[in-house]
């Protein structure tokens, strides 16, 4: 997702081979996305996922062993706390904006992202941001990249203080 000057795709630019890690959270955002357009659950998802999709390219790369655990995670952990999760969001749009305004992909992204600042400690923040931050330029042209960005930093400041030396000062989101 970031570049680098060996590898051309094609599309947006030079990238880099993804990382298992990486691909996974490309995965689980397609994964999401297939479940909130066409209402399948989870398990269902997931599985056809580990069975088809995985075994692919992901977006015309060669990536490494995708990481199934985290994959899975992903799906099943924003599928279990979506609501939750999007109160975190609405807790930090602007008051023109809402949860139920965003596009489906977008949200699907921030929930996965929000779910990973709030769930998986051991990833310092800023790799959290810079992922999805990634996923996002990926997806879409221009002021979503900076969207995410914006709400996840402010997020991530409430989540995670002891990353930034701040305590939180938003709406409670935790």
């Amino acid at each position: 997702m970031t570049s680098s000057p060996n590898n051309s795709d094609g599309a947006k630019g030079v990238r880099r081979r993804p990382s298992g890690l990486s691909a996974a959270r490309l995965l689980a955002v397609q994964a999401l996305y297939q479940m909130s357009l066409n209402k399948e659950p989870a398990d269902q998802v997931i599985a056809e996922f580990l069975e088809h999709r995985v075994k692919e390219d992901v977006e015309g790369l060669k990536h490494g062993a995708v990481n199934r655990n985290l994959l899975t995670e992903l799906v099943q952990g924003v599928s279990a706390e979506a609501d939750m999760l999007d109160d975190m969001l609405a807790a930090v749009l602007d008051e023109e904006w809402t949860v139920e305004r965003l596009e489906i992909l977008l949200l699907v992204l921030l929930r996965a992202a929000i779910f990973e600042l709030s769930e998986r400690l051991d990833v310092p923040a800023r790799v959290v941001i810079s992922e999805y931050v990634d996923l996002a330029n990926a997806f879409f042209d221009g002021r979503e990249t900076s969207f995410v960005n914006g709400l996840l930093d402010r997020i991530a400041h409430v989540l995670r203080t002891d990353e930034f030396g701040e305590a939180g000062a938003l709406p409670d989101i935790s």
